[in-house]
């Protein structure tokens, strides 16, 4: 039995088609952070086992407690802006079907930004774990998580679609937001910023995505999507100083 979990905050326009996405799954756990647009309604009227629990800047939490929900003993997290192609779920069918002393399968994402499949760049390095026995792990760190994983694991071929951010004003609410709980989470884990790490670490995640990970390749998208990510380690990194400024 397979479970979908997807976490969700005013996902109005994206939840619809991501569960549609989802209906090789036997059952599909929302988990909604108090939406205020509809989703959760929606979410109810599609099907969903719905949850309505404050996320609390806690993405690891909110996955684990989706998780703990699921009958399934193959639990698949998936985000409201990704939708899962019919190649990768009769993969997923199989795949669980066959696998045996596998407790996970890390996941390729390709992102579509301004309409664009994006080849290159942050795109290109992503690897996720997302496909997990239950009771195999639980995830970690409030923001950009990990799952910790014990036993086996192997990789999909296909990989999940991702459709974030449909225009740049979006993009950027969303760097300043995950960009608070990111400073959050370096806090929290003993790390410090200083001038260096504010001025010289954006520029290097820059020239590291658009540069030697060829995200030039991807014209203008690419520059944008790489600049606005640099952005996002500045934000980082300077709300963590005024952070650490207020301790002192």
């Amino acid at each position: 039995m397979i479970s979908a979990v997807v976490l969700t905050k005013n996902e109005k326009k994206n939840i619809k088609d991501c569960m549609t996405s989802l209906s090789f799954c036997n059952e599909i756990i929302v988990v909604d952070d108090k939406s205020i647009d509809g989703t959760s309604d929606i979410a109810k009227k599609l099907g969903a086992r719905l949850f309505i629990r404050d996320m609390n800047k806690d993405f690891s939490a909110q996955s684990n407690f989706g998780m703990e929900k699921a009958g399934g003993n193959w639990i698949l997290f998936i985000d409201a802006d990704e939708r899962v192609s019919n190649k990768l779920s009769r993969e997923i069918i199989k795949i669980t079907k066959l696998s045996i002393g596998i407790k996970g399968f890390f996941m390729n994402r390709t992102d579509y930004f301004w309409g664009r499949k994006l080849r290159y760049g942050e795109t290109g390095s992503v690897k996720l774990m997302r496909l997990v026995r239950k009771g195999s792990g639980k995830w970690k760190r409030r923001v950009h998580p990990y799952f910790e994983i014990e036993g086996k694991t192997s990789h999909l071929k296909n990989p999940i679609l991702h459709y974030p951010h449909p225009d740049t004003a979006s993009f950027i609410v969303s760097i300043d937001r995950w960009s608070t709980w990111h400073a959050l989470a370096n806090d929290e884990e003993g790390k410090i910023s200083d001038i260096l790490k504010i001025c010289f670490w954006p520029v290097a995640h820059f020239f590291r995505n658009y540069v030697f990970r060829l995200g030039f390749l991807d014209g203008m998208p690419g520059f944008i999507f790489a600049f606005i990510m640099s952005f996002h380690s500045f934000l980082a990194w300077s709300k963590l100083y005024l952070i650490q400024s207020k301790l002192k």
